[in-house]
């Protein structure tokens, strides 16, 4: 108990809220509220860096599409290269790990494979290599992913494995914005210049990790006030770690834990039969919910948003509008924009502070989603909105609308159907009493959490499938009512 006081006075003492030599008993009360605060901001920051940088090359890679390839080649080719290596570790990742993560190889790796995989964008101009770099940078992205969302219950009590995942829903948000604005700045620069200064990104993971991120030990005696709401069915179990691991905790750092299983004699590894029996009642609870909403949304984002333009609008009718849209291929970029800044706000619901959804309608933004696929569709196909005098501004109107309803339910999607894997219980009636059941119990977390993201990856990879047909139909139908501004994209 002396030790924790000191090492809490000299937080305090560093922070400033203490002059240097101050009684440590006055720390009674000062230290139990304004150390728990600094873990927490540590801990939150770290975990919104993990999403932003992890996620900010996809955005990066995206929007530079039309400058990484030849302007013969489709650019659905750079979304496919995009987005299946990222999809193959979803799926294969979680089912051929054996035993405990390791954490601090695993994310030093994917650094380096990202920067490797940018380097490579970076130095070759042919087709084939630059294809190469972009699975390089999926790859890790894809298995960064999931490794830090794994990273997040290994963190308790259940408050504060929740304020994980919150933090890094929200980065992963924010990357939509930030990675377009850098490569707005950057591309000016050219591709070799802009993606080369873009490579030293990754290198953010692993400095934050063992620089900034606490140890799940410093912060095991934080709480939060609970999240989870009353009628909920999954209210994770916080079990206590034994003296020996305790003692092992406090010794090692984070990016170490891995030695602990060594060190104390655990051998605990699942197998694939154990892996198919957690995995079955997540399909219907969890995955098919997200699945349904990557599918719509991203649908939405590569097949219809680019139909959805019309005439260019003047000062003298529409002062407000032209003064953001200037020719007809501003529109696309603009539904792109309001498209991610809808999602940054609605991944970052948790770490606002608002309450996550019930488990019970987990399934309407996949709902809510599906009906603005279909009115979208119909305004691509028909113009809904565009008759009458006014119709471009209502259209333009409802448009922006539902885009952002389509970024809301895409980001309340994500944050809550992981923030809900994250919260849930061990399996009832299973002893926790002594140390291998505790590890199988924190590598079954894992696996859970872990598995979640072939959803939203298979979504992702469907829908860009469909998308082309889709776009290629809208804008045949639109020239067959008359109107041809998609054949001047």
């Amino acid at each position: 108990m002396r030790a924790g006081r000191s090492e809490d006075t000299a937080e305090a003492e560093s922070d400033g809220l203490l002059p240097s030599g101050h009684d440590e008993t006055l720390l009674d009360t000062a230290g139990q509220k304004e150390a728990p605060r600094s873990l927490l901001r540590k801990l939150g920051l770290s975990f919104f860096l993990f999403g932003l940088i992890n996620n900010v090359l996809y955005v990066i890679i995206l929007s530079a599409a039309l400058d990484l390839v030849p302007p013969s080649t489709p650019k659905g080719i750079i979304a496919f290269c995009n987005i299946f290596p990222s999809l193959l570790v979803k799926l294969g990742w979680p089912y051929l790990l054996r035993g405990r993560v390791r954490y601090a190889m695993r994310l030093v790796g994917c650094a380096a494979v990202s920067v490797l995989g940018m380097w490579i964008i970076a130095a070759f101009d042919s087709l084939f290599m630059r294809l190469l770099g972009i699975c390089c940078a999926s790859f890790s992205s894809g298995l960064g992913e999931l490794t830090f969302l794994q990273l997040s219950t290994r963190y308790h009590p259940p408050s504060v494995a929740g304020h994980s995942v919150g933090y890094f829903a929200s980065g992963t948000g924010a990357a939509g914005l930030v990675g377009a604005f850098l490569w707005w700045e950057l591309r000016g620069l050219g591709v070799r210049t802009g993606v080369g200064l873009s490579s030293v990104l990754p290198l953010v993971i692993p400095l934050t990790y063992f620089l900034l991120l606490p140890k799940p030990s410093a912060v095991s005696s934080v709480d939060l006030p609970s999240t989870t709401l009353p009628d909920s069915v999954v209210a994770a179990e916080y079990t206590a770690l034994s003296s020996s691991e305790e003692d092992a905790l406090g010794q090692v750092p984070v990016q170490d834990t891995a030695a602990i299983g060594a060190k104390t004699g655990v051998g605990v590894a699942l197998s694939m039969e154990d892996k198919w029996r957690l995995v079955k009642p997540l399909v219907g609870r969890y995955m098919m919910p997200l699945f349904c909403v990557y599918l719509f949304e991203y649908t939405i984002n590569q097949g219809i948003a680019p139909t959805l333009i019309y005439p260019v609008p003047t000062p003298a009718e529409y002062p407000l509008m032209s003064k953001i849209i200037h020719s007809i291929r501003d529109y696309y970029p603009l539904w792109q924009l309001v498209y991610q800044a809808s999602v940054f706000l609605s991944r970052s619901t948790l770490s606002l502070g608002l309450p996550p959804l019930p488990a019970a309608l987990l399934s309407v933004p996949a709902i809510v989603q599906a009906f603005v696929l279909l009115i979208l569709a119909l305004e691509s196909a028909v113009g809904l909105f565009d008759g009458g005098r006014d119709g471009g501004a209502l259209a333009f109107g409802l448009v922006f609308g539902l885009i952002s309803i389509e970024g809301i339910c895409g980001g309340l999607a994500y944050v809550n159907v992981y923030h809900r894997v994250n919260q849930e219980a061990d399996a009832q009636g299973v002893a926790l009493d002594t140390e291998e059941s505790r590890e199988r119990a924190r590598q079954e977390r894992e696996f859970k959490i872990g598995s979640i993201g072939i959803a939203d990856g298979a979504g992702i990879l469907l829908a860009s499938i469909v998308s082309v047909p889709t776009e290629m139909k809208l804008c045949r139908t639109q020239v067959g009512r008359g109107r041809t501004l998609c054949e001047g994209l």
